[in-house]
Protein backbone atom coordinates (compact mmCIF):
# COMPACT_ATOMS: atom_id res chain seq x y z
CA UNK A 1 0.00 0.00 0.00
CA UNK A 2 0.91 3.42 -1.13
CA UNK A 3 0.72 6.82 -0.46
CA UNK A 4 2.27 9.51 -2.51
CA UNK A 5 1.90 13.38 -1.96
CA UNK A 6 3.91 16.32 -3.41
CA UNK A 7 5.47 16.95 -0.02
CA UNK A 8 5.46 13.98 2.55
CA UNK A 9 5.84 10.17 1.02
CA UNK A 10 5.00 7.14 3.25
CA UNK A 11 4.82 3.46 1.84
CA UNK A 12 4.48 0.38 3.51
CA UNK A 13 6.57 -2.48 2.62
CA UNK A 14 5.30 -6.40 2.75
CA UNK A 15 7.84 -8.76 3.84
CA UNK A 16 8.75 -12.02 2.07
CA UNK A 17 6.76 -15.26 3.26
CA UNK A 18 9.68 -16.56 5.56
CA UNK A 19 9.63 -13.43 7.32
CA UNK A 20 5.85 -13.51 7.67
CA UNK A 21 6.06 -14.42 11.31
CA UNK A 22 8.68 -12.27 11.86
CA UNK A 23 7.71 -8.66 10.82
CA UNK A 24 4.16 -7.22 10.15
CA UNK A 25 5.52 -5.13 7.49
CA UNK A 26 8.12 -1.81 7.38
CA UNK A 27 7.03 1.25 6.82
CA UNK A 28 8.41 3.78 5.08
CA UNK A 29 8.04 7.15 5.62
CA UNK A 30 10.25 10.53 3.84
CA UNK A 31 9.57 14.46 4.18
CA UNK A 32 10.20 15.97 1.02
CA UNK A 33 9.45 19.43 1.46
CA UNK A 34 11.19 22.35 3.19
CA UNK A 35 9.93 22.71 6.62
CA UNK A 36 9.87 20.00 9.36
CA UNK A 37 6.51 17.66 9.09
CA UNK A 38 5.19 16.59 12.81
CA UNK A 39 2.53 12.98 12.29
CA UNK A 40 1.41 10.77 14.86
CA UNK A 41 1.66 7.03 15.13
CA UNK A 42 -1.16 4.64 16.52
CA UNK A 43 -0.27 2.24 18.75
CA UNK A 44 0.79 -0.89 17.31
CA UNK A 45 1.67 -3.55 20.75
CA UNK A 46 4.42 -3.78 18.37
CA UNK A 47 8.07 -3.68 19.27
CA UNK A 48 9.52 -1.36 16.54
CA UNK A 49 13.37 -0.68 15.23
CA UNK A 50 13.34 2.94 13.54
CA UNK A 51 16.35 3.74 11.16
CA UNK A 52 16.43 7.70 10.30
CA UNK A 53 18.15 8.97 7.20
CA UNK A 54 19.16 12.41 6.67
CA UNK A 55 18.65 15.34 10.05
CA UNK A 56 17.82 13.74 13.62
CA UNK A 57 13.99 12.71 13.93
CA UNK A 58 12.42 14.04 16.91
CA UNK A 59 9.72 11.25 19.09
CA UNK A 60 7.52 12.99 21.21
CA UNK A 61 6.05 10.65 23.65
CA UNK A 62 2.41 10.50 25.41
CA UNK A 63 3.88 11.62 28.58
CA UNK A 64 5.41 14.75 25.88
CA UNK A 65 9.03 13.66 26.49
CA UNK A 66 11.02 13.84 23.26
CA UNK A 67 13.93 11.73 22.35
CA UNK A 68 16.27 12.63 19.40
CA UNK A 69 16.45 9.76 17.08
CA UNK A 70 20.06 9.50 15.71
CA UNK A 71 20.77 6.56 13.12
CA UNK A 72 18.44 4.05 15.31
CA UNK A 73 16.04 3.46 18.05
CA UNK A 74 13.74 0.95 19.66
CA UNK A 75 10.89 1.51 21.44
CA UNK A 76 8.13 -0.68 22.67
CA UNK A 77 5.55 -2.89 23.09
CA UNK A 78 4.19 1.01 21.54
CA UNK A 79 0.96 0.89 23.82
CA UNK A 80 0.16 4.52 23.32
CA UNK A 81 0.35 6.88 20.59
CA UNK A 82 3.79 9.27 19.76
CA UNK A 83 4.67 11.93 17.37
CA UNK A 84 7.57 11.97 15.45
CA UNK A 85 9.13 15.18 13.60
CA UNK A 86 10.89 14.99 10.66
CA UNK A 87 13.10 17.75 9.55
CA UNK A 88 13.38 18.40 5.83
CA UNK A 89 14.77 15.97 3.76
CA UNK A 90 14.77 13.49 6.44
CA UNK A 91 13.57 9.78 6.22
CA UNK A 92 12.53 6.83 8.73
CA UNK A 93 11.97 3.29 7.92
CA UNK A 94 10.16 1.33 10.50
CA UNK A 95 10.60 -2.91 11.31
CA UNK A 96 7.61 -3.89 13.11
CA UNK A 97 8.14 -6.88 15.12
CA UNK A 98 5.67 -9.23 15.31
CA UNK A 99 4.87 -11.19 18.36
CA UNK A 100 7.72 -12.89 19.96
CA UNK A 101 9.93 -12.01 17.32
CA UNK A 102 11.93 -9.18 18.91
CA UNK A 103 12.41 -11.65 21.57
CA UNK A 104 14.08 -14.44 19.24
CA UNK A 105 16.50 -11.79 17.86
CA UNK A 106 17.92 -9.69 20.79
CA UNK A 107 16.49 -12.45 23.99
CA UNK A 108 15.25 -10.25 25.73
CA UNK A 109 11.43 -8.52 25.23
CA UNK A 110 10.43 -5.36 27.29
CA UNK A 111 12.54 -2.36 25.83
CA UNK A 112 11.74 0.98 27.24
CA UNK A 113 8.50 3.48 26.32
CA UNK A 114 11.78 6.34 25.64
CA UNK A 115 13.92 4.28 23.45
CA UNK A 116 17.23 2.36 23.26
CA UNK A 117 19.82 2.28 20.48
CA UNK A 118 19.94 -1.43 19.84
CA UNK A 119 24.14 -1.18 20.24
CA UNK A 120 23.43 -1.04 23.90
CA UNK A 121 21.04 -4.14 23.92
CA UNK A 122 23.90 -6.25 22.55
CA UNK A 123 26.44 -4.61 23.84
CA UNK A 124 28.47 -4.37 20.01
CA UNK A 125 28.72 -2.03 17.43
CA UNK A 126 26.66 -4.18 14.39
CA UNK A 127 23.70 -1.92 14.43
CA UNK A 128 25.77 1.28 13.10
CA UNK A 129 27.39 -0.48 10.40
CA UNK A 130 24.13 -1.69 9.65
CA UNK A 131 23.03 1.50 9.22
CA UNK A 132 25.83 2.69 7.09
CA UNK A 133 25.32 -0.63 4.98
CA UNK A 134 21.48 0.55 4.37
CA UNK A 135 22.24 4.28 4.01
CA UNK A 136 23.94 3.58 0.73
CA UNK A 137 21.00 1.81 -0.68
CA UNK A 138 18.80 4.33 -3.08
CA UNK A 139 15.48 2.71 -2.14
CA UNK A 140 13.39 1.54 0.76
CA UNK A 141 12.73 -1.60 -0.93
CA UNK A 142 16.57 -2.38 -0.71
CA UNK A 143 17.12 -0.92 2.60
CA UNK A 144 14.41 -3.79 4.06
CA UNK A 145 15.91 -6.59 1.73
CA UNK A 146 19.24 -6.11 3.56
CA UNK A 147 17.75 -6.07 6.99
CA UNK A 148 16.27 -9.24 6.25
CA UNK A 149 19.07 -10.89 5.11
CA UNK A 150 21.17 -9.01 7.95
CA UNK A 151 18.44 -10.86 10.61
CA UNK A 152 18.42 -14.06 8.93
CA UNK A 153 21.26 -15.89 10.99
CA UNK A 154 20.30 -14.76 14.31
CA UNK A 155 16.53 -15.55 15.05
CA UNK A 156 15.77 -18.33 17.40
CA UNK A 157 13.10 -21.08 17.24
CA UNK A 158 9.51 -20.13 18.30
CA UNK A 159 8.33 -21.30 22.05
CA UNK A 160 5.66 -23.73 21.70
CA UNK A 161 3.52 -21.60 23.90
CA UNK A 162 4.07 -18.28 22.10
CA UNK A 163 3.01 -19.60 18.96
CA UNK A 164 0.05 -21.06 20.53
CA UNK A 165 -1.20 -17.58 21.91
CA UNK A 166 0.11 -15.61 18.59
CA UNK A 167 -2.22 -18.09 16.92
CA UNK A 168 -5.17 -17.38 19.81
CA UNK A 169 -8.31 -15.83 18.02
CA UNK A 170 -11.45 -16.84 19.80
CA UNK A 171 -12.43 -13.30 21.53
CA UNK A 172 -14.88 -15.63 23.54
CA UNK A 173 -12.35 -17.57 25.53
CA UNK A 174 -9.72 -16.92 28.08
CA UNK A 175 -5.89 -17.48 25.85
CA UNK A 176 -4.41 -18.22 29.36
CA UNK A 177 -6.98 -20.92 30.55
CA UNK A 178 -7.36 -22.50 27.04
CA UNK A 179 -3.44 -23.29 26.42
CA UNK A 180 -2.52 -23.74 30.01
CA UNK A 181 -4.90 -26.81 29.55
CA UNK A 182 -3.38 -28.07 26.85
CA UNK A 183 0.08 -27.82 27.87
CA UNK A 184 -0.38 -29.07 30.63
CA UNK A 185 0.94 -25.67 32.44
CA UNK A 186 -0.10 -23.60 35.69
CA UNK A 187 -1.80 -20.00 33.90
CA UNK A 188 1.00 -18.42 36.12
CA UNK A 189 3.72 -20.25 33.72
CA UNK A 190 1.62 -19.26 30.66
CA UNK A 191 1.35 -15.45 31.77
CA UNK A 192 5.07 -15.49 32.62
CA UNK A 193 5.86 -16.85 29.49
CA UNK A 194 4.05 -14.22 27.65
CA UNK A 195 5.28 -11.20 29.63
CA UNK A 196 8.67 -12.20 29.14
CA UNK A 197 9.00 -12.86 25.22
CA UNK A 198 5.69 -10.52 23.85
CA UNK A 199 5.96 -7.60 26.67
CA UNK A 200 2.44 -7.84 27.88
CA UNK A 201 -0.45 -9.53 29.00
CA UNK A 202 -3.29 -11.21 27.22
CA UNK A 203 -5.93 -8.83 28.77
CA UNK A 204 -3.99 -5.97 27.42
CA UNK A 205 -3.77 -7.58 24.04
CA UNK A 206 -7.25 -8.51 24.04
CA UNK A 207 -8.39 -4.90 24.96
CA UNK A 208 -6.00 -3.17 22.65
CA UNK A 209 -7.56 -5.60 19.51
CA UNK A 210 -11.12 -4.31 20.11
CA UNK A 211 -9.76 -0.65 19.76
CA UNK A 212 -7.55 -1.53 16.97
CA UNK A 213 -11.07 -2.89 15.02
CA UNK A 214 -12.84 -0.22 15.87
CA UNK A 215 -10.20 1.82 14.31
CA UNK A 216 -10.15 -0.33 11.41
CA UNK A 217 -13.87 0.08 10.83
CA UNK A 218 -13.87 3.59 11.18
CA UNK A 219 -11.34 3.49 8.00
CA UNK A 220 -13.57 1.54 6.26
CA UNK A 221 -16.17 3.51 7.06
CA UNK A 222 -14.79 6.94 5.61
CA UNK A 223 -13.17 4.87 2.66
CA UNK A 224 -16.40 4.40 1.35
CA UNK A 225 -17.20 8.29 2.03
CA UNK A 226 -20.33 7.23 4.68
CA UNK A 227 -20.95 8.96 7.91
CA UNK A 228 -19.55 6.70 11.21
CA UNK A 229 -22.84 4.75 12.64
CA UNK A 230 -20.91 5.13 16.17
CA UNK A 231 -23.54 2.51 18.00
CA UNK A 232 -22.85 0.26 14.92
CA UNK A 233 -19.23 -0.19 15.74
CA UNK A 234 -19.87 -0.14 19.44
CA UNK A 235 -21.77 -3.12 19.12
CA UNK A 236 -19.44 -5.19 16.49
CA UNK A 237 -16.31 -4.14 18.49
CA UNK A 238 -18.57 -5.86 21.76
CA UNK A 239 -17.94 -2.65 23.52
CA UNK A 240 -20.41 -2.18 26.79
CA UNK A 241 -21.64 1.36 25.57
CA UNK A 242 -20.26 4.81 24.20
CA UNK A 243 -18.15 5.66 27.00
CA UNK A 244 -16.67 2.43 26.74
CA UNK A 245 -15.88 3.33 23.89
CA UNK A 246 -14.09 7.39 24.12
CA UNK A 247 -12.25 5.37 27.40
CA UNK A 248 -10.21 3.44 24.93
CA UNK A 249 -10.06 6.52 22.51
CA UNK A 250 -8.39 8.07 24.90
CA UNK A 251 -6.41 5.64 26.89
CA UNK A 252 -4.39 4.46 23.48
CA UNK A 253 -4.54 7.99 21.10
CA UNK A 254 -5.60 10.57 24.09
CA UNK A 255 -8.21 11.58 21.67
CA UNK A 256 -12.33 10.99 21.38
CA UNK A 257 -13.45 9.33 18.62
CA UNK A 258 -14.86 12.55 17.08
CA UNK A 259 -11.29 13.97 17.63
CA UNK A 260 -9.92 11.34 15.92
CA UNK A 261 -11.84 11.39 12.87
CA UNK A 262 -10.88 14.95 12.60
CA UNK A 263 -7.04 15.02 13.09
CA UNK A 264 -6.98 11.34 11.40
CA UNK A 265 -4.71 12.72 8.21
CA UNK A 266 -2.23 13.55 10.74
CA UNK A 267 -2.06 9.82 12.26
CA UNK A 268 -0.08 7.08 10.81
CA UNK A 269 -0.82 3.45 11.43
CA UNK A 270 3.18 1.51 11.27
CA UNK A 271 1.84 -1.94 13.30
CA UNK A 272 -0.38 -4.33 12.52
CA UNK A 273 -3.20 -4.43 8.91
Amino acid sequence: MQESHTQYHQLKIPVPQEFENVFTYFYYAENRSSDPVTKTLLPSYQTIMLFCFGDNALMTTHEKNTVEVHQCIILGPVRQTFEYTLPAGTSILVANFKDDAFYRFFGKAVVSVHGIHPNEILQDNCFTELWNQISAFPSPEEKTAHILEFCRPYLQDQDEIIRLLSHFNDDALNPVKIIAEQTRRSERTIQQKQKEQLGYSAKEMIRYTRFLKAIKLIEKELEHQKKIEWFNIIDECDYYDQSQLIHDFKHFINLSPSQYLKFQSDICRSGSD
